[in-house]
């Protein structure tokens, strides 16, 4: 073996950036740019998101609006999780997490995704196991399936 080719087990431990395989940058498949605005978000910015939804959720809406404990209602915060995000998704392209974070959910045309779409994409979040299968596009299955993609403002 030369000094060149990487080890037999770099290959399927490292994956195929290990082995030499260029795939390039998230979104470039898709013709997005690797930086900047309309560039695919990262893991940072979502999780960010998603967390300062979910406390909104809980806290906000759930405990204080509507004087429930999420611990004897569990399925409560994400009921009002669905439906603020289906609503304001489906109307802006955002929710406030998505907005402190700086990134949007756009339509694979670039626009704002449809209601139907948009709707089948927060069933499939609430669910959270597609939302944690993705591809090398940072796009979770719930993404796929509603045509949709986390971007950069």
């Amino acid at each position: 073996m030369s000094r060149n080719e990487p080890r037999w087990t770099q290959t399927w431990l490292g994956g195929v950036r290990a082995a030499g395989v260029d795939l390039g940058y998230p979104g470039q498949r898709l013709g997005l740019p690797e930086e900047g605005s309309g560039a695919v978000s990262g893991w940072g910015r979502r999780i960010a998101a998603l967390v300062i939804d979910w406390m909104i959720c809980t806290w906000a809406i759930t405990q204080l609006l509507l004087r429930t404990n999420p611990a004897e209602q569990p399925w409560l915060p994400v009921v009002v999780f669905a439906v603020q995000y289906v609503v304001l998704v489906g109307a802006m392209g955002q929710t406030f997490g998505h907005r402190l974070a700086g990134i949007r959910v756009a339509a694979m045309d670039g626009g704002d995704p449809r209601w139907f779409p948009v709707a089948v994409r927060t069933v499939l979040l609430a669910l959270a196991l597609p939302a944690l299968i993705f591809d090398r596009d940072h796009r979770g299955l719930h993404d796929r399936v509603s045509n949709t993609v986390v971007v950069r403002m």
